[in-house]
């Protein structure tokens, strides 16, 4: 089932309709999100728009998610060919989703035809696949090779002299990609001899500085911000921890661990480890390892049986529960056979492993072996689902809503099948479940993040 196909995509107003799109634009009908100036492209580059983590078609990628209208130092009339200036490294953000689009059905029993490639040393035999590269801004100092001047401009006017322009300050850097935000840092302090990052904190006020401070960070630094955060002082926020480390490919995590360590000094182990006990210890030393199968490793039937038969003996088929054993499995094979083992062990004992996990363990392990769970299950829905967490209840969880509204933003496909998501699980479009939650230019921080206009006179 697609949950794209539900209706014609829906123009925004003045009749503009982008052309070749998987599934109807959500969000009031707005194109998908675009940098600042930028009319969104109509298959660029002769690729149409593929969805979130799907690799590219033939051998040239689309243009980089983050791709400018500020057109490239000494680029040739007609914009950059494909593959070069700011094209995102091979390798998706984070974790992919399933084969083909959104809410497709998981690889059938046969698994081998899911576009798995060669076998991986760890699981199944045969040479280790080939890891893959980091994610676009996960290589410290990597910025695109647009000229970014005009946005430092723009930010500079915005609050330059008494008063500021928070509506100019959301827009821009609310738009601008992983490998643009390290440009625009740059271009400001080159032109205007002034730190970005210093101004925009010193012009503005709570939850909409801490949101223009999380995107001007960009990914990976703000990863590192998040976990710092989480572990310093009493107690740890878990849900920081568990979106930071979980589900991420070995490349970003350890691009994740060696900036950390380079930003304060210790060890993302040693922090982490320090604020953990026993068994969930154990758990996150797995994680932090960052060995997990690559993406490109194959899906065996009988090693996925295997797979559930050990997860059934160490919870379901014995009194008590082995929680190394499941963690071991759980931690370590790719999105693809976790997802693989999920659909085949609701198969064959007609229970959810979510649900086996809930009945046999509590706590942070429980929550962080169901987030791996369904994460791979669904990881569009469960992106909608983390959204939803931080603003359901009394009160909105500020601090997870951006951290978890940035981190989607970096990829614009991930973000489309969040909002598509959203909308087929929850009956309404994200944006006007943000305008509920948020206000005056929080808001229109989060709307720009997700590719939305603020409402009129809002």
């Amino acid at each position: 089932m697609s949950y794209y196909n539900q209706g014609p995509p829906q123009g925004p107003p003045g009749g503009y309709q982008q052309s070749n799109q998987p599934y109807p634009q959500q969000g009031g009908g707005y194109p998908p999100q675009q940098p600042y100036g930028q009319a969104p492209p109509m298959n660029q580059g002769g690729y149409p728009p593929q969805p979130y983590g799907q690799p590219p078609m033939n051998q040239g990628y689309p243009p980089q998610h983050g791709q400018s209208p500020y057109p490239p130092q000494g680029a040739p009339p007609g914009g950059p060919p494909p593959g070069q200036y700011g094209a995102p490294p091979p390798g998706q953000y984070g974790s992919g989703p399933p084969p083909g689009q959104y809410g497709s059905a998981p690889p059938n029993p046969a698994y081998g035809g899911s576009g798995y490639g060669p076998p991986q040393g760890q699981y199944g035999g045969g040479p280790p696949a080939p890891p893959s590269a980091p994610s676009p801004g996960y290589i410290p100092g990597q910025q695109s090779h647009m000229d970014m001047t005009r946005a430092a401009d723009e930010l500079r006017a915005a609050m330059k002299g008494f008063g500021t322009d928070e509506k100019v300050l959301a827009r821009v850097i609310g738009s601008l990609g992983p490998l643009e935000i390290n440009g625009v840092k740059s271009a400001f302090a080159a032109k205007h001899r002034r730190d970005l990052v210093k101004d925009v904190h010193s012009e503005t006020s709570g939850h909409f500085r801490d949101g223009l401070e999380a995107c001007l960070r960009g990914p990976l630094d703000q990863d590192c911000h998040e976990l710092y955060e989480s572990i310093k002082g009493m107690g740890t926020k878990e849900s920081a921890m568990n979106d930071v480390l979980l589900g991420r490919s070995n490349a970003d995590l350890n691009a994740i661990k060696q900036h950390y360590q380079h930003k304060y000094r210790r060890t993302v182990e040693a922090d982490v480890k320090g604020d953990l006990s026993a068994k969930t210890e154990r758990m996150f030393d797995m994680v932090m390892a960052a060995r997990r199968n690559e993406e490109s490793a194959p899906i065996i039937p009988q090693q996925i049986d295997a797979d559930i038969q050990d997860i059934y003996r160490a919870t379901e088929g014995r009194a008590g529960t082995d929680q190394i054993v499941v963690c071991q499995i759980l931690t370590s094979r790719s999105t693809g056979q976790l997802r693989a083992i999920a659909t085949q062990y609701r198969q064959k004992y007609h229970r959810g492993l979510d649900e086996v996990i809930k009945n046999e363990m509590s706590g942070h392990m429980e929550q962080t072996l169901c987030y791996l769970v369904t994460a791979a299950e669904d990881p569009a829905k469960h992106d909608a689902d983390l959204l939803e967490d931080a603003m359901r209840g009394m009160g909105t969880n500020d601090s997870a809503l951006i951290r978890r509204i940035v981190m989607i933003h970096w990829n614009p496909d991930r973000l489309q099948q969040c909002k598509a998501a959203y909308r087929h699980f929850y009956k309404k479009d994200l944006a006007d479940r943000i305008r509920s939650e948020t206000r005056g230019d929080y808001e229109k921080l989060m709307l720009a993040c997700i590719g939305t206009p603020p409402a009129f006179g809002r």
